[in-house]
């Protein structure tokens, strides 16, 4: 496995807004860009990444779910939305900006995994969110283009002061 350099919109911009190709070999390449990757978002912090904030521009996403483990979307097709949700959002691709973002609260995706067999995944919340922001980024769409308002730093330092008080009072 190894490190990938995340590719970010100070740098990077005209490859972050790429349409990405469908994966079709699923063979040791392959599996060798989803631990590289797998390896680079658990380095970096994140939730979610996208092949093409490293580069590849293959329809490929890795997420981290809260239990730790790690859900390989190849060739991920939104099928289903329920709800709706608002909540400040970043990306590893923009360091720095968060926005408000309005994002459906539950999502199905169909999607290959690593061998090429279809599934199907269905989450809420966060990760939800994460399924739509991690498939708009294969088709070089950033979370900005969604934004219904990007935070200032006062806002920013008053939502983790929110942040703060809540994980107090648990």
């Amino acid at each position: 496995m190894a490190l990938r350099t995340i590719l970010t919109t100070e740098h990077d911009e005209e490859a972050l807004r790429k349409r990405s190709r469908p994966v079709t070999v699923f063979s040791g390449r392959t599996h060798q860009m989803l631990d590289d990757m797998i390896e680079t978002l658990r380095e970096s912090g994140g939730v979610g990444l996208a092949a093409p904030q490293v580069g590849i521009l293959r329809r490929m996403v890795v997420i981290e779910r809260e239990d730790g483990s790690i859900l390989e979307l190849l060739n991920p097709e939104i099928i289903a939305t329920e709800g709706e949700q608002t909540g400040a959002e970043g990306c590893l691709s923009l360091p720095g900006i968060w926005g408000e973002v309005t994002r459906p609260m539950t999502v199905t995706v169909r999607a290959q995994d690593r061998n090429g067999e279809t599934f199907t995944e269905t989450a809420s919340g966060l990760i939800g969110r994460c399924f739509v922001h991690e498939c708009e980024h294969l088709d070089g769409i950033l979370f900005t283009d969604r934004a219904d308002h990007i935070l200032t730093q006062e806002e920013l330092d008053a939502l983790d002061e929110t942040a703060e008080g809540e994980e107090d009072a648990r």
